[in-house]
């Protein structure tokens, strides 16, 4: 085991849950139902009338450029590109967001680091084996998947000076032989996926070779590995209230696990295989009152299940159609999932209270490659909800978007038509949150 400063993994998780804030927010519910016509009518909403707002000037030491503002008259959500992104080291394949930071994994094993919420660069870790698949932070540890089918624990500090220190390597070098032989609990493919169960302090790790692994972070022992699926495991999220685990794979299928109860091993519980095309993504919303299971394919559909609260059993309950190709990545933050699919486009879709009926809000353009992955955290919920969303696509770009969504009842269409109307009052709005984007979607938008 890797250590440095006599500094454990263990103890860093216990300072950081003495020194958490109570006031946490619990993801919401969502799901939602679309139908054709409306599918084409949001798309156009979310490409015309744009508002634009005066481009000013850059520091030549930052790495952005700036673009206008984009508005969807008819429903009640205002987005925009805060900041983008373009990086010639390699396409990003993974994205964590912490209370302070971003953090983005890439090709070429670099693992970036950027602060919140100015997105300016921290800094980098610099690994030396693989690209960076999988990427998951929690609390004051970002857990790090590399291509030598290993897991990096760093610790995070809030300094200025982005300093990591490695904690642990999961599973440990035999620090004796020092052979470049393989652990016999280690992967035999690239970890592709992760997941923290809080309550019971394991860490799943799901992988290409079709197990996944419970390990134990108080002793880095893997508790137990199971042959999950038929095909790569691409996705795997963990219910914290009741502890399940859910996976899904290129075979098609999602599957649910439970931990035996005072055992270590898993066991299935239910397989959803609604779908013959292969899952990319999962993502959970989980409430009080209700919990939903979304799972993009390559079919372009993202599909859900609502659980029983008898039972605890999940029925289907539909699917959601927008998408032109295969949906690589979904993330769920209260009432909301937002999907990014290999047409290019991030679509945020909203659930009805009490029922199964979806709608899409709004597209958000601006990437020119597939959208690889997605991260969404919640700004506000007074006045409507405020959300931060990053998306990184194969176009080797990293975007920040603000979507503001506020409800339906209380959305002020005078207010709308003055931000049309007014160059002034955009000019304002536009000093207060300045919009960033790369130098290609102001030239496009000028067209």
């Amino acid at each position: 085991m890797e250590f440095r400063e006599k500094v454990t993994l263990w103890s860093f998780f216990d300072e950081e849950k003495k020194s958490m804030n109570n006031t946490t927010t619990s993801p919401g519910r969502v799901s939602f139902t679309r139908s054709p016509e409306h599918d084409q009518s949001q798309s156009v909403s979310g490409q015309t009338s744009p508002t634009s707002t005066p481009v000013r000037p850059m520091s030549p030491e930052t790495p952005w450029t700036l673009s206008p503002v984009r508005m969807s008259p008819s429903q009640p959500l205002l987005y925009h590109c805060l900041a983008s992104l373009h990086r010639h080291k390699g396409s990003i394949l993974s994205v964590a967001v912490s209370k302070n930071f971003i953090f983005t994994g890439t090709q070429s094993r670099r693992i970036y680091a950027w602060k919140q919420p100015k997105c300016t660069d921290a800094g980098r870790i610099i690994a030396s084996s693989g690209e960076i698949r999988a990427l998951l932070a929690h609390g004051r540890v970002l857990f790090t998947a590399h291509g030598d089918c290993r897991v990096r624990a760093w610790g995070v500090t809030a300094m200025d000076n982005f300093q990591p220190r490695k904690l642990a390597t999961i599973p440990q070098r035999n620090s004796l032989l020092m052979l470049p032989r393989k652990s016999p609990n280690q992967h035999k493919d690239c970890i592709s996926c992760l997941a923290y169960n809080h309550d019971d302090k394991l860490l799943y790790t799901g992988s290409w070779d079709r197990t996944v692994k419970a390990w134990n972070l108080t002793d880095k022992r893997c508790e137990d590995s199971f042959v999950a699926h038929e095909g790569h495991i691409t996705g795997i999220i963990i219910n914290q209230d009741d502890g399940r685990v859910f996976t899904c794979s290129t075979d098609g299928s999602v599957k649910i696990w439970r931990r035996v109860f005072g055992e270590s091993s898993h066991i299935l519980t239910m397989t959803l295989k609604f779908q013959l095309s292969p899952v990319n993504a999962l993502a959970l919303s989980s409430s009080p009152s209700s919990c939903i299971l979304y799972s993009g394919s390559s079919d372009g559909l993202i599909n859900f299940w609502e659980k029983e609260k008898t039972s605890g059993r999940f029925n289907h309950g539909g699917f959601l159609q927008g998408h032109h190709f295969a949906v690589l990545c979904l993330t769920a933050v209260a009432d909301l999932v937002f999907s990014g699919s290999e047409d290019t486009r991030i679509r945020v879709w909203r659930r009805e209270e009490g029922n199964n009926l979806h709608s899409c809000l709004a597209v958000m353009e601006g990437h020119q490659g597939p959208v690889r992955c997605l991260a969404a955290t919640l700004e506000r919920e007074s006045l409507g909800k405020g959300l931060l969303v990053y998306s990184a696509s194969l176009d080797e770009t990293f975007k920040v978007w603000r979507v503001n969504i506020y409800p339906t009842e209380k959305v002020s269409l005078q207010k709308q038509k003055s931000i049309v109307d007014d160059p002034k009052a955009a000019a304002v709005d536009f000093e207060m949150s300045p919009v960033l984007s790369p130098s290609w979607v102001v030239k496009k938008l000028q067209v």
